[in-house]
């Protein structure tokens, strides 16, 4: 009975050493990935850092794609936590200008999120099924979030949630593309003055005339003081 139950101690200590293992090469991934490219990172990489030989290393993550995907949800899912916590009952916009604020603040992320969305692309890419049903599941958040808005008022009932999300979230990614190759964007502010107009063409019905009314407007329609904000 003793030696049974010595046993399955040492079997639980085992296991815990392992889980925490994991879990420090996960960090330790995080912070590769904050200092190294995506491009640049490497197996070998994490090992140095944490001591350990690239064997070990393959033991616990086989798959080099497997370990980066496990850094990514560590690291974007306690970003999400905080900037969830810091809006709490806020509405979507401010979501996602939180999102955008916490990018600025951490421009590694943003970095990496940029490049995966490069392999998400690809469909022949080990990882591009995960990535894109993460994709899936942050646009169906919005578009939720949206539709929130519309129920309660936060965003005029003109507004199609699923349209809405498409163009909230192609502000999104579009400017902090530009911010990644701007350095003078100021990502936030580009951000407000964006949605801004955004919300604004949100509380008429959409018509597809534009053209026609690109056509109609005359020259005084582009003054400065026409589009400063």
């Amino acid at each position: 009975m003793l030696e049974d139950t010595s046993a399955d101690t040492a079997a639980a200590a085992a296991a815990a050493a392992t889980l925490h293992l994991r879990i420090v090469i996960v960090g330790a991934t995080v912070d590769l990935l904050r200092d190294v490219p995506f491009h640049e990172a490497r197996p070998e990489q994490v090992a140095e850092r944490v001591d350990i030989s690239v064997q070990e290393l393959a033991q616990h993550f086989p798959s080099w794609d497997g370990l980066v995907l496990a850094a990514l949800d560590r690291w974007n899912g306690a970003r999400m936590d905080e900037v969830t916590r810091e809006v709490g009952d806020g509405s979507t916009v401010d979501l996602l200008r939180a999102i955008v604020a916490s990018n600025a603040e951490d421009p590694a992320l943003m970095r990496l999120l940029v490049a995966l969305l490069s392999v998400a692309g690809n469909p022949d890419h080990p990882m591009s099924t995960y990535l894109r049903s993460r994709y899936q599941l942050f646009f169906a958040q919005v578009k939720r979030g949206l539709e929130r808005d519309v129920a309660t008022g936060r965003a005029p009932h003109t507004m199609d949630p699923r349209r809405g999300a498409e163009q909230l979230i192609g502000l999104y990614e579009g400017l902090q593309l530009q911010a990644l190759l701007r350095n003078e964007l100021d990502l936030v502010p580009a951000f407000d003055r964006a949605v801004a107009r955004l919300e604004r063409g949100w509380m008429e019905r959409y018509e597809p005339q534009a053209q026609r009314r690109l056509a109609t407007w005359s020259d005084a329609t582009w003054s400065d003081d026409a589009w400063s904000l």
